[in-house]
């Protein structure tokens, strides 16, 4: 029996609950009960500039695409663009992983473009500032690391991975462990050479009621990253990522403690079948906070197609009880996507999400799919194109490849099934 917790109220408005309860058809009483217990997460505001979401025990499965520059590809502008090609798509929420130009600027001017929730990753920014100032990462000092935060949380981000879990303790668990891809988490490996240079704690776990003062004051959401995930289907649920997990299990009940909204990120790389012990481990360990995969990527001889890799574990994964996807695209382990890249990892990961959200008997997943396929009995091809997941792609395809028979699909053209069904009918009337 897990042990109960003296928990701060986390203030969100009455309009709020009442927009995300709305959108979720959940009883305003039980989200309201769900969000003091920790079990749901909600961003944004009824009546600000960032739309109301929430992830969480009951809710829709969310997704999440990161965008963001990189040393070889440093374009503001090709980010936007990546931005709007997300949402045009659906992404609940985005991550700016920026980690090259002038980073404040990026950020800022995703954040005015971008009404849905965003997310950052400050390790990132301290370090490359570091790496700037003093010409090594490891003189990264630990006031500078708060000062990023605090900036970064000051310009209106929704939420922060923060890589607290990679402590001396579970380096060490990843260590003593045969792992064949170590550390693979960027921020994750970041921190592990600091600490190992300076021979220090991990400074976002020493001064961790630091890090929550500056969350709770400018409202922002705890995202405990998996720094040392797995990084290969053969490192699944060994040693360094159980150690870290159990740490952040204890740092959960400390961000509640404090009033500071958290949830947890969860493994990169894992088989099909540990992929429903490690929900319920997670959601166990983490005391049933939200819990965010990465993937989860089943395999690992895929690249250029990760994205479907990855909508694999992830349907089996939100299935099995987790509440938020980050999307995977084509790009994965080879390269910074493209605007395409973005569009179908999105696209990608929003299948596998409906696919779970069936399962949990999300209210309308279901009816969603009877809808369409009662279209597509009829042959009603406007209904099928206004309900399918991406509408320009259906337009695109029947256009390639249009019948001679404008009631069917060329694949069967005139023997389409559901004409001589529908003429069995008729004729047995």
């Amino acid at each position: 029996m897990q042990m109960a917790v003296q928990q701060t109220l986390v203030p969100v408005d009455e309009a709020t609950l009442q927009a995300v309860a709305t959108e979720e058809k959940m009883d305003l009483d039980t989200l309201q009960a769900r969000v003091q217990n920790g079990e749901v997460v909600i961003w944004g505001e009824a009546d600000g500039a960032v739309k109301p979401t929430a992830i969480g025990t009951g809710l829709r499965t969310k997704v999440n695409a990161n965008i963001g520059t990189s040393p070889d590809f440093s374009n503001l502008e090709d980010e936007l663009d990546k931005l709007h090609a997300a949402l045009t798509v659906g992404s609940d929420t985005i991550m700016d992983l920026s980690i090259s130009g002038d980073i404040d600027r990026i950020r800022r001017e995703i954040r005015a473009a971008c009404d849905v929730p965003l997310g950052i990753v400050p390790i990132y920014q301290a370090a490359i500032e570091a790496q700037q100032r003093y010409g090594s990462i490891d003189k990264m000092t630990v006031d500078q690391i708060f000062e990023v935060i605090e900036r970064q949380a000051a310009d209106g981000v929704d939420f922060m991975t923060l890589h607290c879990g990679v402590t001396r303790r579970s380096v060490a668990a990843l260590d003593s462990s045969e792992r064949v891809c170590g550390i693979v988490s960027r921020g994750g490996s970041m921190l592990a050479k600091w600490m190992e240079d300076n021979n220090a704690e991990n400074p976002l776990y020493e001064h961790y009621d630091r890090l929550l003062a500056i969350l709770r004051r400018y409202g922002v959401s705890a995202s405990l990253g998996d720094g040392l995930r797995p990084g290969a289907v053969a490192d699944g649920s060994d040693r360094g990522q159980i150690s870290e997990t159990q740490v952040l299990g204890e740092l959960v009940l400390r961000a509640r403690e404090s009033g500071v909204q958290v949830f947890v990120e969860g493994p990169g790389h894992i088989p099909l079948d540990q992929i429903a012990g490690n929900v319920i481990l997670q959601k166990r360990l983490c005391h049933n906070a939200p819990f965010y995969v990465l993937g989860p990527i089943v395999t690992d001889i895929a690249p250029g197609y990760d994205h479907i890799t990855s909508a694999i574990g992830g349907a089996l994964c939100a299935a099995a009880g987790a509440d938020y996807l980050c999307y995977v695209t084509p790009a994965e382990h080879l390269g910074l996507p493209t605007t395409d890249d973005v569009v179908e990892g999105v696209i990608t990961a929003r299948i596998a999400a409906h696919a779970a959200d069936i399962v949990k008997g999300v209210p309308g997943a279901a009816q969603w799919d009877e809808q369409m396929s009662r279209a597509r009995r009829d042959l009603d091809w406007t209904t099928m194109t206004e309900l399918a997941i991406d509408p320009g792609e259906v337009i695109r395809r029947r256009g390639e490849r249009a019948s001679l028979d404008p009631a069917a699909c060329s694949m069967c053209g005139k023997f389409c099934s559901m004409k001589i069904d529908q003429t069995r009918h008729h004729a047995g009337t």
